[in-house]
């Protein structure tokens, strides 16, 4: 528990040092709704879970490298397997909307600055500035901190609902296609391998974590009961939110004496 507690409350001055004290609350509180949510599901189906560990890393633009939790014990189906992974992206979800439209309405609209650190535009965020903001042509959105806490945690978001491997969307589409998703994980690499050498070289380091940790996906006792109508429906909304979050180039011209010093803008 002193680990855990250690951890949360050096991930809180992590993300207060690199965003302050109103971006560290609402992104802490959009990682501990998605890492919860594994958590008290997890715990629902009888598998022995940790609390979260969080992991500050101040030099990144993030403030954190997110949290992860360690389930001790068998996954019994795939109903199952499929709750505890949506759970989380879904909890966490829920959480960054909300912090996007508050963050939106506290931005101010001005002229841009060549160097503000510009952000990549996820469907979602594009869609919830226009009915928010308006800006006028010419001018820029320089965003509230709670508002880049809302965009972190859409791309946090997406990058969990990959559907690879150990990640939540590996759980996903496992659930729902067995092994047949290995297909998936395939395409994926494929798909990130290509951003990687056309838009952002970043995507290299998540193909390498990916190959490392492993693209096998290790199966439920119970393999055989398929998942019921309500699932396969949830299924296809945790795609459209993949869709809706992910964007292929999140720092588009990012360098280090970019961020922290002269704000963001879209």
């Amino acid at each position: 528990m002193i680990k855990h507690i250690v951890l949360f409350v050096l991930t809180i001055l992590s993300t207060f040092y690199v965003g302050g004290v109103s971006y560290g609350i609402a992104i802490m509180t959009i990682l501990l709704a998605h890492e919860m949510g594994h958590y008290f599901v997890s715990r629902r189906y009888g598998i022995p879970s940790t609390l979260p560990f969080f992991i500050p890393f101040p030099l990144s633009p993030f403030g954190t490298f997110g949290a992860i939790i360690k389930m001790r014990g068998i996954v019994i189906n795939k109903k199952a397997l499929f709750d505890i992974g949506a759970a989380g992206p879904l909890s966490g979800f829920i959480v960054a909307v909300p912090c996007v439209l508050i963050g939106m309405k506290l931005s101010v609209v001005g002229a841009a600055t060549p160097d503000a650190l510009r952000l990549g535009d996820p469907l979602l965020f594009k869609l919830l500035q226009w009915l928010v903001v308006k800006p006028p042509p010419g001018q820029e959105v320089f965003l509230h901190p709670i508002g880049y806490a809302g965009w972190v945690g859409l791309f946090v978001t997406a990058l969990n609902l990959m559907p690879v491997g150990q990640l939540d969307g590996g759980h996903i589409i496992y659930a729902v296609f067995g092994e047949k998703s290995r297909w998936a994980y395939g395409f994926s690499i494929t798909v990130l391998a290509g951003l990687a050498l056309l838009y952002n070289p970043g995507w290299l380091v998540l193909i390498v974590l990916l190959l490392i940790f492993g693209m096998r996906h290790p199966r439920p006792f119970d393999e055989e009961t398929p998942l019921d109508r309500k699932r396969k429906i949830l299924a296809v909304v945790m795609l459209a939110i993949f869709i809706l979050s992910f964007t292929p180039t999140p720092f588009p011209d990012l360098t280090p004496q970019m961020f922290g010093k002269h704000g963001l803008f879209r």
